[in-house]
């Protein structure tokens, strides 16, 4: 059985990865929330979040909550991660982390640092179909420049980043492809598309767990491909699947979703 903890335990992304985890036959051996959260203190149970009496602990309790885990896995936010994700890696402690809205010079910087101490995986999007999306995208390569690629994201009213994670590894992996130099995030205006953007469009409303639409359009015809979580579940799956694979790892260092993919 597969011991973990979870940083940001009682958040809506983290008490689904815990009934998942326990779903799922892993060990629920530590919980963390933000200092401030009136959480602290009380139990998985007395949250309603599953029936373990493991209690939800501050930040300045890392190394305790940690001390029994096989895998760290957290979703929380860049401030928290920058300030326990080097902590944990300095425990020696497996990491799985979900985390988005890093400028990208701090997430470089985290991913040197993890890696030359842990096995880890990072990933904007745990969902095995984006990733899947991710790889299928690559094949963009063979169609002609007129073809323009355009990216729309829509997410829950709350999700604080934007573009989001996935839709900037998305636009990452589509300019390398197709050589686009700039990104336009919307429109407004007199603001033809120039052949060296790629455009992305965000939205933010209601519930929406997540979705992702490529649209490829040429002067005839379009391809859309098109991504839908259902549930937070989907990326719940997804981290449990990593932690899983990370138990197989030895080496230290960062891998993505895709090489766990690869790999399973």
């Amino acid at each position: 059985m597969i011991k973990i903890c979870v940083a940001g335990a009682t958040g809506r992304m983290g008490s689904i990865l815990i009934q998942e985890a326990v779903k799922r036959g892993f060990e629920i051996v530590g919980a963390l929330a933000a200092p401030e959260e009136p959480t602290i203190g009380k139990t998985l149970q007395e949250l309603g979040i599953c029936n373990l009496d493991v209690k939800v602990q501050s930040p300045a309790n890392l190394e305790d909550a940690v001390r029994n885990a096989d895998v760290y896995i957290s979703f929380t936010s860049p401030k928290a991660e920058l300030a326990n994700i080097p902590m944990v890696a300095d425990i020696g402690k497996r990491i799985v982390m979900g985390t988005t809205g890093f400028t990208e010079q701090e997430y470089e910087r985290l991913k040197e640092y993890t890696a030359k101490r842990v096995p880890a995986v990072f990933a904007p999007n745990f969902s095995i179909g984006v990733n899947f999306t991710l790889k299928m995208l690559k094949s963009l390569k063979m169609l002609p420049q007129e073809y323009e690629i355009s990216i729309f994201e829509a997410h829950h009213s709350g999700k604080k980043d934007a573009p989001s994670g996935t839709a900037r590894s998305i636009a990452k992996l589509i300019s390398e492809l197709r050589s686009y130099t700039q990104t336009v995030y919307g429109r407004e205006g007199i603001s033809p598309r120039k052949p060296e953007e790629l455009e992305v469009v965000s939205v933010r409303a209601g519930g929406i767990p997540g979705i992702h639409r490529i649209i490829i359009a040429g002067p005839y015809d379009m391809i859309i491909i098109e991504h839908t979580a259902f549930s937070r579940n989907v990326f719940a799956q997804g981290a449990l699947h990593a932690a899983q694979w990370l138990m197989s790892q030895d080496k230290p260092g960062v891998y993505s979703m895709e090489e766990v993919l690869e790999q399973s």
